[in-house]
């Protein structure tokens, strides 16, 4: 039915592999509504990045019970915290090796490294190696975010602030990598502040009243691609987040 249903609705071939995952349970008890322990998506993204739902999720592997509780979530806020650091870091120490903003695009090369650099390098593959046998097995993700984390601890122990571009590259490729296959988001947008919100309607205000109207129609824009969308009404702009 989701499968005929879905591709009447969207033309669209609804997914190469369908899995249906074991039951939830909150706190060790089977999630009901006449139990009074049922929690929808909406609710629980009220307090928590849906992203650390999904690390959560990631956290047990699918044919398994999975056990919904405070505790675990944060748990996960913070297994999803450390990935993210970890990131971060590597970023920092790209941007000073390469000196830019961001890391490069380019796949590594042996350029530039240190013999010891490359032989850390060839090592790390093995948690690569360890996170596609996890995902070859029924799809493991328990193991493979294990895998995840052992190449997080291995970055943290072997980079410096002296270590290459190249080195540094190659490791991060790898993280974004394993991470890109089971959805986490490394590069997440700061979120934009409700002083920011008015300032920038401010701006746009006065870009009206001087028909700069692509100013405005601009600012409207990125507002928008911020999640903030605006309402203009004879009381003057509202905004809301989407």
């Amino acid at each position: 039915n989701e499968i005929a249903q879905s591709e009447a609705a969207n033309g669209k071939t609804f997914a190469k592999y369908w899995m249906h995952n074991a039951f939830l349970n909150i706190d060790h008890k089977k999630m009901s509504k006449s139990a009074g322990n049922f929690f929808t998506v909406r609710e629980i993204a009220e307090k928590y990045d849906l992203q650390v739902l999904r690390f959560f999720m990631l956290s047990a592997h699918y044919r398994s019970p999975l056990n919904f509780s405070e505790e675990l979530m944060e748990s996960a806020k913070n297994g999803l915290e450390r990935i993210r650091t970890c990131a971060e870091r590597l970023k920092g120490l790209q941007a000073q090796a390469m000196g830019a903003d961001a890391p490069s695009e380019e796949p590594a090369t042996p350029a530039g490294m240190t013999d010891q650099e490359r032989e850390a390098l060839s090592k790390s593959e093995e948690f690569v190696k360890k996170f596609e046998s996890a995902m070859d097995d029924d799809a493991n993700t328990a193991d493979a975010v294990s895998a995840v984390f052992e190449l997080v601890r291995f970055i943290n122990t072997n980079t410096t602030e002296g270590s290459s571009a190249a080195y540094l590259d190659g490791l991060s490729q790898k993280l974004y990598a394993l991470c890109d296959v089971l959805g986490i988001l490394l590069d997440t947008e700061e979120e934009i502040l409700d002083s920011e919100i008015e300032a920038l309607i401010e701006e746009r205000q006065a870009a009206r009243k001087e028909k700069d109207f692509a100013r405005a129609d601009e600012i409207r824009n990125r507002l928008q691609e911020k999640g903030i969308l605006l309402e203009d009404t004879r009381e003057g702009v509202k905004w809301k987040r989407a």
